[in-house]
């Protein structure tokens, strides 16, 4: 669903009035955050989607990592996992099956959490996803919506994945492109979380479906700020770039673009080519971190460190000044 269509949904969901509920549905948050105890809160989360690959566990690492992300995203740790599947039984072998369930297996053992069963429907096209239970501390909750002026952003992944998987589809992508953005969407995203609670992070959230700019317009708002996003700055796989055209752009383009244009404001005149990337939804997409101003540099070394190789700073938050968000050719 456009994210335009899922907030009006929203609007309509009572209000909920419980002291425990320490993160809900109000800034569009990644998860929801549940304290059990003064030490102790439940991060909770749930995503599934179509193949995004042919090979089925690939698929199922892919898919698992995603529904994962949300609950580093908040900075906790993943505890324990539900399968959720849709699957048509027209087919004579169901081996494909298993070989998804155990590529999600994989990813949630990787990290640390335990795949306690699941549920299964028959529907007429493959969806696989989890419903994913983290623990945080109450108090040392990161959520989308406390970002200060001042801070810089730091995004932990390379952008891309959706137009080389659209491309691959077509049998119109390279093969180690492909693989880069397969590794890509297969990385854990505790890289990014570890970074950003050594260096005190103020916000963060992970950029999935609705791309770089929706998900920065929802940290934008949150915090009551504008963010500046440096265009040439963004962090691209390699091989995506040629990839970045029609027909390889996604409905989602169109509806992530359309999204943020009220509150977007461009600066210079952008590259046509480079600027979908700020539109493209992302499959198990990297974080977008505001942390303050002296610790970025050191918060993409710790990332580059522990593996995440693209990560680096592409932008700051300011005091809100007009629109949400700035666009920096």
């Amino acid at each position: 669903m456009p994210p335009q269509g899922i907030a009006q949904v929203l609007r309509h969901l009572p209000k909920v009035d419980d002291p425990n509920l320490l993160v809900g549905t109000e800034t569009h948050d990644d998860a929801g955050v549940y304290r059990l105890t003064d030490d102790l809160a439940i991060v909770q989360t749930i995503d599934f989607f179509p193949p995004v690959v042919d090979d089925p566990f690939i698929y199922g690492q892919i898919a698992a990592a995603n529904a994962l992300s949300d609950v580093y995203a908040m900075g906790g740790a993943p505890r324990t996992a539900l399968n959720l599947v849709g699957y048509p039984d027209d087919k004579e072998s169901l081996d494909w099956l298993g070989e998804i369930l155990r590529g999600g297996a994989e990813r949630c053992q990787a990290a640390g959490a335990v795949v306690v069963g699941g549920h299964t429907v028959r529907d007429a096209e493959i969806k696989f996803g989890l419903a994913v239970t983290g623990i945080v501390h109450p108090q040392k909750i990161i959520t989308n919506a406390t970002a200060r002026p001042g801070d810089k952003l730091v995004l932990t992944k390379a952008l891309g994945t959706g137009f080389i998987t659209t491309a691959h589809r077509n049998g119109a992508c390279p093969e180690d492109v492909f693989q880069a953005a397969c590794a890509s969407m297969i990385q854990l995203n505790d890289i990014g979380r570890d970074a950003m609670l050594h260096a005190g992070a103020h916000a963060a959230t992970d950029i999935t479906g609705f791309g770089l700019a929706g998900h920065a317009l929802e940290m934008a708002e949150g915090s009551k700020a504008s963010l500046v996003i440096n265009l040439s700055a963004l962090p691209l796989l390699p091989g995506a770039q040629p990839l970045a055209r029609r027909p390889f752009f996604t409905r989602a383009s169109a509806t992530n673009a359309s999204y943020v244009a009220d509150n977007l404001r461009i600066e210079g005149k952008p590259d046509s080519n480079r600027i979908e990337f700020f539109y493209d939804p992302q499959t198990s997409g990297g974080l977008l971190i505001s942390v303050s101003a002296d610790k970025a540099d050191g918060l993409v070394a710790e990332a580059k460190d522990r593996g995440g190789s693209a990560a680096c700073i592409v932008g700051e938050v300011i005091e809100r000044d007009g629109p949400a968000l700035i666009l920096k050719a």
